[in-house]
C-alpha cells in the first residue's frame, strides 16, 4: 500500500472512531460526563497531541512525535496555569521555556521509533537540558523559585556554559580535532 493510501486508511479509521465516540457519549450518560470533564479546554490540546502521535505511528512517520509533543505540552502548560497558578497568569513569564524541552521529548520519541535514533536522541537530550536550565533561570527570576538562593540564576548560567563548553571539547576530541 502506498503512503497516501495508508494515510487515507488511517484517516478513515479515525473518522469512524470519532463518529462512534460521539454516538456513545450521547447514548451512555456516564461517558458523556467523562467527555465533559476531559474534552474541554487544555485537554483538547493534549488529545490532539496524542492523536498526532498515533497518526504518525499508523502512517509510519515517527517524525510526527515532535509536533505531537509540542501540542500536548502546550496543552499541559495551559492546564497547569488554569489549575494551579494563583492568578492564572503568573507562570506564563517562564513556562514558555519548556517548549524546547517538548521538542526534545518529541525528538527522543522519534529516535526511539527508529527515525535516525542516535542523532534524534542526542538532540532531544540537549534540547531538554537547555530547556530545563532556562526554565529554572526564568522561574528563579520571575516566579520566586529559590532553589539555589539569590545567586541561583547566575549559578545556573555558569553550569549551562560549562556544559556547553564541555560538550564542545568532547566533540572536538572525539572527532579528532575536526569541527563536529
Amino acid at each position: 500500500m502506498t503512503r497516501q493510501g495508508r494515510s487515507q486508511l488511517v484517516l478513515g479509521i479515525i473518522l469512524i472512531l470519532l463518529g462512534a465516540w460521539f454516538v456513545a457519549t450521547k447514548t451512555i450518560p456516564s461517558l458523556g460526563e467523562f467527555a465533559d470533564t476531559y474534552f474541554q479546554g487544555p485537554f483538547i490540546l493534549m488529545w490532539i497531541g496524542a492523536g498526532l502521535l498515533v497518526l504518525g505511528l499508523l502512517t509510519g512517520n515517527p517524525g510526527m512525535a515532535v509536533p505531537a509533543a509540542i501540542v500536548a505540552g502546550v496543552g499541559g502548560i495551559i492546564w497547569y496555569n488554569t489549575t494551579y497558578a494563583a492568578d492564572g497568569q503568573s507562570a506564563w513569564a517562564y513556562m514558555w521555556t519548556l517548549i524546547p524541552g517538548f521538542v526534545g521529548i518529541g525528538s527522543i520519541i522519534s529516535g526511539l521509533l527508529g527515525d535516525n535514533p542516535r542523532q534524534n536522541i542526542s538532540r532531544g537530550l540537549n534540547s531538554m537540558v537547555v530547556s530545563a536550565t532556562l526554565f529554572l533561570i526564568f522561574a528563579a527570576i520571575f516566579g520566586g523559585l529559590n532553589i539555589l538562593g539569590k545567586y541561583g540564576p547566575a549559578i545556573l548560567l555558569i553550569l549551562l556554559g560549562l556544559w556547553l563548553l564541555g560538550r564542545s571539547v568532547w566533540k572536538s576530541f572525539r572527532g579528532g580535532g575536526a569541527d563536529a
